[in-house]
């Protein structure tokens, strides 16, 4: 550590790491400069550190900066916000294949249908939509806030089959499926069988032929593992008696699946995800389950033999830190190419969970996250409300925290199942996540679309300039618009596709995927005004980031925000 201090009697550096702390007494190297070197500790984590600089008639503490996007700090009068290191593990590896791909997240439901519809397949209670183009319905029967989700389109796992010549053809190399497993809802997020592909979707052997065909284009297939719970309506649980009299935890006390839940006053109180009746929590740390999920025949590794090569974890930072190590080791042991992607909203280098600070890039857990941070901070920016100069503190405190390979591997996404379709909220019209009893299909105005289209394809040209793994939510190619759940669920626009944004999608993305600097090469942000971003990416030496040969080669972008044109480096830089 070396930092200059003028006026300064001595300086400290101060360190801390999970409780315990170390106060390092920095030497006086030539004029104003003090130094140390500081052993890190042997666990992995955060690590945490400021200095105390004592001058004649007082302390100041220098730390961190203000927005906390490190780089430059600030001087203080009380103990500041301190910088990080992150530790990991030296041996962590991340698939290569994640960051030199391009993801598409597909809800099935809602992608394509393969050999027409078949009511008998569908769940007790629910429908077909009779148009594909029709709005999902919203349907608060169970009670005044909970959408039941019981309206289905027809999509099948055939129906993505029949789609990947084009889905390669726009660049992918990855699909994350939304849950496919047996549940009674569309979404599947309310797991019923895990060992079942839901019979609307199609079956085993229709997701082994998937599997095998995507390879053929070079796609990898990753699934969504929901174990944080299930649902009411499952096998394990059984609430409501679709799966026998006599069966499950809610109806038979004795039930092996009894462990698995965490009753108040069985058979009514129990604990639930998020006050939601119909997702009873599940008890990660009881052996049978654990086993039941990543044990030799378990889940995990049951679908890996299928064909999939990965599983994005559905609320993982819900999951214990146990769980999601035990996981990794069984993963890995089964195909160390496979790939463990965590839902994580927030920084994942010291995410504060049920108490702790969680580290989900140390090397013992997960290899990405999907990077809502990013999409927070680019449509921020695209919207007006921060500048070039912040977007880029916002990205290099990314890089700077988190380790190389699992910087390179992150979910960046613009769009989910979970927000918002993009195109609406770039066209900045108005409350995105009302209270869901509020929520209504809102449709864009013509100016609104526009404005929401430019700033669209200007966000996926950022993403596929920038280190990660860019991620498509179906649709948002096709200028698919819906404010937050149900709406932004809505049905892929087959034949109704807004040709101007797909082009732009497709063109990035195989710019992208053609592209040595683009997938892996080393990245220089510039801020050029308060307007202009300028993303250069450029191997070095012949070598990209991470030192494997690549061919000397250099891409820039400029992304201007501005209604009206810029000027930067000699270039008129269009609105």
């Amino acid at each position: 550590m070396r930092i200059r201090a003028e006026h300064a009697r001595a300086v400290t550096l101060r360190l801390w790491k999970d409780g315990r702390e170390w106060r390092i007494p920095m030497g006086r190297e030539t004029g104003d400069f003090f130094s140390c070197e500081a052993a890190m500790p042997e666990d992995t984590g955060s690590l945490w550190y400021y200095f105390l600089v004592e001058e004649d008639m007082r302390t100041v503490f220098y730390g961190n900066a203000h927005d906390l996007c490190y780089g430059e700090g600030a001087c203080y009068d009380h103990e500041p916000p301190s910088y990080q290191i992150t530790l990991y593990d030296p041996q962590y590896r991340v698939p290569r294949w994640m960051r030199e791909g391009i993801m598409m997240q597909i809800m099935v439901d809602r992608f394509n249908n393969a050999g027409g519809l078949d009511s008998r397949k569908l769940p007790p209670d629910t429908y077909y939509h009779k148009n594909w183009y029709d709005w999902p319905d919203l349907n608060l029967e169970r009670d005044k806030t909970e959408n039941s989700a019981n309206d289905f389109f027809g999509g099948n796992l055939k129906g993505i089959e029949e789609k990947l010549a084009w889905i390669a053809g726009m660049g992918v190399s990855v699909l994350y499926l939304n849950p496919i497993f047996r549940s009674s809802s569309n979404h599947k997020y309310d797991t019923g069988n895990y060992l079942e592909i839901d019979p609307s979707f199609g079956t085993r052997e229709d997701f082994e032929s998937l599997c095998k065909a995507a390879a053929e284009y070079g796609i990898r297939v990753i699934l969504d593992g929901v174990f944080s719970h299930t649902g009411a309506d499952s096998l394990y649980f059984n609430k409501y008696g679709h799966y026998g009299e006599n069966i499950g935890a809610y109806r038979d006390p004795q039930s092996p699946y009894r462990k698995w839940y965490r009753f108040e006053n069985w058979p009514d109180a129990y604990e639930c995800w998020w006050g939601f009746r119909t997702l009873p929590n599940v008890d990660e740390q009881e052996p049978t389950f654990r086993e039941f999920i990543y044990g030799k025949e378990g889940v995990a590794l049951r679908w890996m033999r299928s064909g999939a090569s990965g599983w994005r974890l559905d609320v993982a930072d819900e999951l214990p830190m146990k769980f999601l190590g035990e996981l990794r080791r069984a993963v890995k042991e089964e195909n160390p190419d496979a790939c463990l992607l965590g839902e994580v909203w927030e920084d994942p280098t010291n995410k504060i969970a049920y108490g702790e600070t969680r580290c989900y890039c140390a090397g013992d857990t997960l290899d990405s996250v999907m990077n809502y941070p990013l999409r927070e901070a680019l449509f921020a920016f695209l919207l007006g409300h921060s500048s070039a100069g912040q977007f880029a503190r916002r990205i290099e405190a990314m890089r700077e925290s988190m380790p190389r390979n699992f910087y390179y591997s992150l979910m960046n996404l613009l769009g989910s199942h979970d927000r918002p379709r993009a195109i609406n909220v770039l066209a900045d019209c108005g409350n995105m996540q009302p209270e869901r009893k509020y929520r209504f299909p809102l449709v864009l105005t013509e100016e609104q679309y526009n404005l929401g289209k430019r700033r669209l394809i200007a966000a996926w040209k950022t993403l596929c300039a920038l280190p990660g793994m860019p991620c498509i939510y179906y649709g948002d190619d096709a200028g698919l618009t819906g404010m937050t759940d149900p709406f932004c669920r809505a049905a892929y626009p087959w034949g109704r596709e807004d040709v101007e944004i797909q082009e732009a999608f497709r063109e990035s993305a195989q710019l992208r995927e053609n592209s040595p600097a683009l997938r892996t090469g080393e990245m220089r942000l510039t801020a050029i005004g308060e307007d202009v971003l300028k993303i250069e990416r450029f191997t070095r030496d012949g070598v990209d980031a991470f030192g494997v040969s690549a061919p000397v080669e250099q891409r820039t972008l400029y992304l201007n925000r501005a209604n009206e044109i810029r000027k930067a480096d000699g270039l008129e830089l269009p609105a």
